[in-house]
């Protein structure tokens, strides 16, 4: 009888070891002064800046099943900025700047070019945020992750002045909504994607008209990552953002509506008017799936990632500031006196 081992059993430790030195390269460009302790050990060590009354704040999440779509054409080189921003835009919504991020890689068995180059990517993702890649996990999970199957998920963590939180409570009517432009689905709705390519067999190598990508390059554009913008922003206003920005949205699964009435408080509406540019992509994928237009509105962003709830007085100057910080920024709507409802005109 044959001895039984590890490997044999579908997990090669070997490997998991070199990566593990890969990884640590991959990390070390995003590792700042204050960390102490990266990739490697068992745990990641960080100094909390210099902030006065810091809170920390939290956020977990993962890509979903564009892993999936990006499987299928070979190009998971790219959802590390989705696992990236996914995490960190999350943790920008109270006006918090992310600190560090650990990440979690799954398969049923560890290819190393294909590992390499997602923990590649969320390296990029990381450097973009301006946050440390501290460390993570990766995992080999033969008879739980089919063959070739890839899962990620990722955990961010930043901080914030207490008194520089963003919360939602300041929302008064009067105040304007602005709204930062996404590059297409970002991480949500691939099941309903996929779901439609599979049904009406859609080409991923089709020109969409009014883009120079293919359907299929406009699907895997990476998730945007606000962090630079509301950054820069936040350092230009300095003690009065919270003065002059009264709520932050990430807008993901469940659309501007659901995402919206997050952080409204009692006693208000916001009236929003389809002001901004849908990308072609998203009418491609109604079309074809013929997807009533209100599911459309509750799946996806429809080119609205992120939003900002301001002050009036404040609106036109932080509409220039982030345009000038690379952002397209559209206003899409007021605030007014109601009962907690976003409605979409």
């Amino acid at each position: 009888m044959s001895r039984r081992s590890y490997r044999a059993a579908g997990v090669d430790m070997e490997l998991g070891e070199r990566l593990t030195r890969v990884y640590a390269e991959l990390a070390w460009p995003t590792l700042g002064p204050n960390v102490l302790g990266g990739v490697g050990g068992f745990a990641g060590l960080m100094a909390l800046p210099d902030v006065d009354d810091g809170v920390l704040v939290t956020s977990c999440d993962g890509v979903g099943t564009k892993l999936e779509l990006a499987r299928s054409l070979g190009r998971l080189d790219g959802v590390g900025i989705d696992l990236v921003a996914m995490a960190v835009n999350d943790v920008l919504t109270v006006g918090a700047m992310p600190l560090f991020l650990l990440d979690c890689l799954s398969a049923a068995r560890l290819d190393a070019a294909q590992a390499t180059a997602i923990v590649a990517s969320i390296a990029k993702g990381c450097a973009v945020a301006g946050c440390a890649l501290l460390g993570g996990e990766t995992a080999e999970l033969p008879g739980v992750l089919r063959p070739g199957r890839v899962d990620l998920s990722a955990f961010a963590v930043g901080v914030v002045s207490r008194s520089r939180i963003v919360d939602g409570r300041s929302v008064v009517p009067g105040d304007v909504v602005l709204g930062l432009a996404s590059s297409g689905p970002h991480a949500n709705g691939y099941s309903l994607i996929r779901h439609v390519l599979r049904e009406r067999s859609l080409s991923l190598d089709v020109a969409v008209r009014g883009e120079s990508r293919t359907l299929g390059e406009l699907l895997l554009a990476p998730t945007r990552i606000y962090v630079p913008a509301i950054r820069s922003l936040a350092t230009a206003l300095g003690a009065d953002f919270p003065r002059a920005v009264h709520g932050l949205a990430h807008i993901t699964g469940g659309g501007l509506a659901t995402n919206l009435r997050r952080i409204l408080p009692p006693g208000v509406n916001a009236r929003l008017q389809r002001s901004w540019p849908v990308p072609p992509v998203f009418e491609v994928i109604r079309a074809a799936g013929r997807v009533d237009p209100e599911e459309m509105d509750r799946v996806f962003n429809l080119g609205v990632g992120f939003v900002l709830i301001v002050a009036p007085d404040a609106a036109t100057d932080i509409q220039t500031r982030l345009a000038e910080a690379g952002e397209r920024v559209t206003p899409i709507g007021t605030v007014q006196a109601g009962t907690g409802r976003v409605d979409l005109g």
